[in-house]
């Protein structure tokens, strides 16, 4: 779909507009246009977005919708969406991303109005181009649980993930998830990540470990954004345990299966461990 230009009425539909996380300067003038023709702003907090949009005339009407918004909340959101045009906005950055509305979205989608996306800040890419770890492939994963154990259990699901990690946290549980982190994910590099964008914005580098020891002293306050580097990758096979752990697939499975198995637990070319297996079947 193409957006509408500035000059020409908003087509009614779903706006989803990103907001500053913290200069009030980040606001585009496309998201400051979209937000001064809609019909309604659907806000999570009213007091809040009404600060970020200050600037912005005509203001229009705002709503909350948040996570206690309900599915008649929803349904009355979606029966406007036909005739009028509504901007979705988050307390900071963009909509969605660790925020209520994928719901509204998917209702919306199926009810079939337009949905148009207003593109802007974002913490976690904030963070990422200031962390110096890899950002070509990589994992948000919102915030960690607060209970020590299913905060553990949710870092060992993502240990082996090959990307670079990306997550919230709040400064008071800053530390313990420092800590979390460094136990489940061994002392990766990692950068922490706070006040993006505004005037005491920093980003501290350094080892899991040595983070959680510098917070340890003083939790810091603000948003935060942790961003922790991708696994070493594994050291290489030996030929003797390459040679082992074909022996061992060959008991139960053929040549050509055994190099499949062996080939994906070693991260090794399955043609070079095929070759090998057929060499010791012989």
């Amino acid at each position: 779909m193409t957006p509408p230009r500035m000059s020409e009425p908003l087509r009614p539909g779903l706006y989803i507009v990103a907001t500053p996380i913290g200069n009030l300067g980040d606001l585009s003038p496309r998201a400051a246009d979209t937000l001064a023709r809609a019909s309604l702003i659907l806000a999570e907090d009213k007091r809040v977005s009404a600060r970020l949009v200050a600037g912005v005339e005509p203001r229009p009407p705002m709503r909350t919708y948040n996570d206690h918004s309900d599915e008649a909340d929803r349904a009355a959101i979606v029966a406007r969406l036909g005739e009028e045009a509504i901007a979705l906005v988050s307390d900071a950055g963009t909509p969605l991303i660790s925020d209520p509305g994928y719901k509204l979205v998917r209702d919306a989608r199926a009810a079939g109005h337009e949905v148009v996306t207003i593109p802007g800040p974002c913490a976690a890419v904030a963070a990422l181009t200031l962390a110096g770890l890899p950002t070509d492939r990589f994992l948000f994963l919102g915030f960690l649980p607060p209970k020590e154990k299913a905060r553990a259990d949710a870092i060992a699901e993502v240990a082996a993930v090959r990307a670079t990690l990306v997550l919230y946290e709040s400064g008071p549980r800053l530390a313990a998830s420092l800590k979390a982190l460094a136990d489940g994910l061994g002392d990766r590099d990692a950068a922490v990540a706070r006040e993006l964008t505004k005037m005491h914005e920093e980003c501290r580098t350094g080892s899991l470990g040595q983070l959680a020891a510098r917070y340890g002293e003083a939790p810091p306050r603000g948003e935060i954004v942790i961003v922790i580097a991708p696994p070493a990758p594994p050291e290489a096979a030996s030929a003797d345990q390459l040679d082992e752990a074909l022996r061992q697939a060959m008991l139960t499975e053929s040549p050509s299966r055994a190099a499949a198995t062996v080939a994906q637990q070693l991260g090794i070319k399955r043609k070079l461990v095929y070759e090998r297996a057929l060499q010791l079947a012989k």
